[in-house]
């Protein structure tokens, strides 16, 4: 080294010291990459030299921060991530999906069905994966079903039943009538079973059989009853309803979203028809509801049904004709069709 080299060290070692001056007593704060730098130089000069050179920091300090360089350009754990990798988002969202489309099935049938779509995954994994989603295993998660599998497992067998009122002026003054309709859900027809003043167990005793009736009756081939815990629907209805294969499903008290469909025509027909008259006298009210009714079936367009009609006419729909129009209660309920050449 020449006497200008060691000139100049001695300049940068007393600079050193007048920038450590200025920081007082205050604890030097150094971040990863200048801690880096400083390890990087110190191990070329080696512990005698640093103990000459080094102000900032002690020479131990500095060779720590060089083994623990070299210690973190061989450790593989930034790269790793812990246990076996996760599996595929999309895989995982197949198991779900067989899950809960397969209530019975357990995590080795679960595993085959993945294997023949060419996943091949364990059964641990597999029940991983339904843990983390909150899923239960196979024998809890078959001994419950959803409402809604419950409606599509037995669509064309399901009835909804339920009740409205109306507000009719008589001649005693405004008087209440009750309405009971059973919807049928895989057709969305209604029928309307009965409209009285003073409905009792007698009454609906009658409908019971009328529904029931071989030849025509709503509910011949029907299996399931939806209703809600009007005590209307009494032992005796229910019993009835029973002989020949009906079974009552009871929904639980104030859930109107489970029998959703006969809450929809209750406000179609309200909102559409009843709440736009002023009905007078018990025949007035079976003739809006008799037109409705009508209009419901053969002229209204349901969302539900793909936006076309219950029972349409057959070829109804042309291109050529003049369009004429079917008015029901004075053109309250309007129906547009093209006449027949």
């Amino acid at each position: 080294m020449n006497q200008q080299q060691q000139q100049a060290i001695d300049y940068l070692r007393e600079e050193n010291r007048v920038l450590r001056e200025q920081l007082g007593g205050s604890r030097l704060r150094l971040s990863d990459d200048q801690r880096r730098r400083l390890a990087v130089r110190a191990k070329g000069l080696g512990r005698r030299a640093l103990t000459n050179l080094a102000t900032i920091v002690t020479p131990e300090t500095l060779l720590a921060w060089h083994r623990k360089l070299i210690a973190r350009k061989y450790d593989g754990t930034a790269k790793r991530s812990p246990g076996r990798p996760r599996t595929q988002d999309e895989v995982e969202t197949l198991v779900v999906q067989l899950a809960r489309e397969n209530r019975s099935w357990g995590y080795t049938r679960i595993v085959g069905a993945l294997s023949n779509v060419g996943h091949n995954l364990a059964r641990g994994t597999v029940a991983n994966i339904l843990k983390r989603h909150g899923i239960e295993p196979a024998p809890e998660r078959g001994r419950k079903k959803t409402w809604q599998e419950f409606l599509t497992q037995h669509w064309d067998l399901i009835v909804a039943a339920d009740f409205f009122t109306v507000e009719v002026w008589t001649a005693k003054g405004l008087q209440r009538f009750i309405v009971l309709f059973f919807i049928e859900l895989s057709t969305r027809r209604v029928e309307v079973a009965g409209i009285a003043s003073m409905a009792n167990g007698l009454w609906m005793n009658q409908i019971a059989r009328n529904l029931t009736d071989s030849i025509d009756g709503l509910l011949t081939g029907k299996r399931y009853l939806i209703h809600d815990r009007d005590p209307l629907f009494t032992a005796e209805f229910l019993s009835t309803l029973k002989g020949p294969g009906v079974e009552s499903v009871k929904l639980p008290p104030r859930s109107p979203n489970l029998n959703a469909y006969a809450e929809r025509f209750v406000r179609s027909i309200k909102e559409s028809c009843l709440e736009q008259l002023i009905l007078f006298g018990e025949s007035s009210l079976r003739t809006a509801i008799r037109n409705f009714v009508a209009h419901y079936h053969s002229e209204r367009n349901h969302q539900g049904l793909d936006n076309l009609l219950i029972r349409p006419e057959p070829d109804h729909v042309t291109n050529t004709g003049i369009v004429q129009r079917h008015a029901r209660l004075g053109g309250m309920l309007n129906y547009y069709y093209r006449a027949a050449a």
